[in-house]
């Protein structure tokens, strides 16, 4: 996920968590939290779930924030 802030310095440092997460699904996917990359911690197992959804946030250095949600 990409999220931009026009701020410059702090205020523009946009940092990503996850939010509303699954047990299962924090085993499974790993969320960078500097570049918003989300990769798999292992291979995905379709007998354990058909799909995931992950809640995406992303903070700026001066408190504000936006959510998205990945399937």
């Amino acid at each position: 996920v990409t999220a931009t802030d026009a701020d410059e310095g702090m205020n523009g440092h946009v940092k990503y968590s996850l939010k509303k997460v699954s047990d299962m699904a924090s085993d499974i996917f790993h969320l960078d939290t500097e570049s918003g990359e989300i990769r798999l911690l292992r291979s995905l197992d379709f007998e354990e779930g058909e799909s995931y959804e992950l809640e995406v946030q992303a903070r700026d250095g001066g408190g504000l924030f936006d959510t998205a949600k990945v399937t």
